[in-house]
């Protein structure tokens, strides 16, 4: 398992675990209760909410440079964000060994990526790991990456599995993230746009993209995420602090200053990440 880092992510699932700064509370806000979650953003059995059908055409855009990701197949192939880009040929796969010269969406990356990568993206392209959270010490992360390996800034998933968890983004979601954070926003459009939820990706994460976009480069990128995360853990503190001074009387709980319980961090049998 990944060490931690100082100054990005834990590494594990490419940098998603924040700086090791506080609970899961503190970074998710209330954006994980169900009434919050679009239609589109909620998964069913069938998994006709995450858009994948096993008689998809290719789509007709393509995107212009190199797309790739190294396959485990750990994840249900119908939830699978990695495999229904494959489908629509939006994505190549990568062998076990083989090396990817673009940006590659890494734990073992030592910098996240910021819009100073773009060059390397436009000439070289972008890549991810498709493998389980619950799995990642079974991933061969020496055989695999390459010379240009980046950790993805705070960011909050909106798909099915890990819908309001920071860090907790699938393939797609990475994909979209890099391109938008690069400055190449149109096709990390064109990705989410293939799942039913993708536009709840955009919504939550609108305002720290911004911040990220208006970054020049790593160092800058790294700041502004240890501000975002400063502010959203002060915001945590303020709404326990107005739920403590509640009176208690009220026989309905005031809506605006709940605060939901961290999760079971060892809930995750059959999440799918990627190491963006």
């Amino acid at each position: 398992m990944p060490k931690k880092s100082s100054g990005h992510g834990r590494g594990r699932g490419g940098h998603w675990r924040g700086r090791g700064t506080a609970r899961r509370g503190y970074l998710e806000r209330d954006i994980q209760t169900s009434s919050d979650r679009p239609e589109s953003a909620v998964d069913d059995e069938q998994g006709s909410n995450n858009g994948s059908n096993d008689d998809e055409e290719e789509v007709e855009f393509q995107i212009d440079v190199p797309v790739a990701m190294w396959d485990f197949e750990h994840c249900d192939p119908r939830r699978c964000s990695g495999k229904r880009l494959s489908r629509l040929g939006l994505i190549s796969e990568l062998r076990i060994g083989q090396r990817f010269r673009g940006v590659v969406l890494s734990p073992k990356g030592t910098q996240p990526i910021s819009p100073q990568d773009k060059e390397i993206v436009l000439e070289s392209g972008l890549a991810v790991v498709e493998c389980s959270w619950a799995r990642l010490d079974d991933v061969p992360f020496n055989k695999i990456g390459g010379p240009n390996e980046r950790l993805l800034p705070y960011l909050v998933a909106a798909n099915p599995t890990n819908y309001g968890r920071p860090w907790r983004l699938n393939c797609a979601e990475a994909l979209a993230a890099a391109f938008a954070i690069v400055g190449m926003e149109e096709y990390g459009q064109k990705i989410l746009g293939q799942f039913g939820w993708g536009d709840a990706f955009w919504k939550i994460n609108r305002v720290y993209l911004d911040r990220y976009q208006a970054c020049k480069n790593a160092a800058e990128i790294s700041a502004s995420q240890e501000a975002l995360q400063r502010e959203l853990e002060e915001e945590h503190a303020k709404a326990r602090q107005d739920k403590d001074n509640d009176d208690g009387d009220l026989l309905v709980a005031n809506p605006n200053h709940v605060v939901h319980p961290d999760e079971d961090e060892d809930d995750e049998d059959e999440n799918e990440m990627d190491t963006a």
